[in-house]
């Protein structure tokens, strides 16, 4: 009986060092850094450059990325893409930017933004399109991104 006993004393103590080891070994490893946050690799584009802009008048000449806000979604136009809109929710504005090429960005670091409130809209979409506005405004603000308001006509 006394083998029995000894047995398991050396097993568990065997299982205890091993234990031991992996634990050791796991927390002496260096977790890969996190990668930057949007608005950190939004910083590598110059700032805007309003000298650069064109005029209010001919804003369909803008290079820069252009944001159409609605109720449903938010539309991304850029010359990158041959004028195709990318559309986007709120949260998926700053991300969508960050993925843009640097050629993107003739004015700097800056954006065109042109609400579509139609004037028969519910008070519905009038409430989805003030939430979506404060959203991408707040995530561009945050990241320092200029905004050029575009008004409705």
């Amino acid at each position: 009986m006394s083998f029995f006993v000894r047995g398991r004393r050396t097993r568990a103590g065997l299982v205890f060092v091993l234990m031991m080891n992996f634990s050791i070994a796991a927390c002496s490893r260096q977790s890969a850094p996190l990668p930057p946050d949007a608005a950190t690799v939004l910083q590598a584009i110059a700032a805007a450059d309003p000298a650069k802009y064109p005029s209010l008048q001919e804003t369909k000449h803008w290079s820069n990325p252009y944001l159409v806000i609605r109720p449903d979604a938010v539309g991304l136009i850029t010359g990158v893409a041959a004028n195709e809109e990318q559309i986007l929710k709120p949260e998926e504005v700053l991300h969508a930017l960050v993925r843009l090429p640097k050629s993107a960005w003739p004015y700097g670091r800056t954006v065109a933004i042109l609400v579509d409130e139609k004037a028969t809209a519910s008070e519905q979409d009038k409430i989805a399109i003030r939430r979506s506005r404060g959203i991408v405004a707040g995530d561009l603000q945050g990241a320092q991104v200029a905004i050029n308001w575009i008004p409705t006509s």
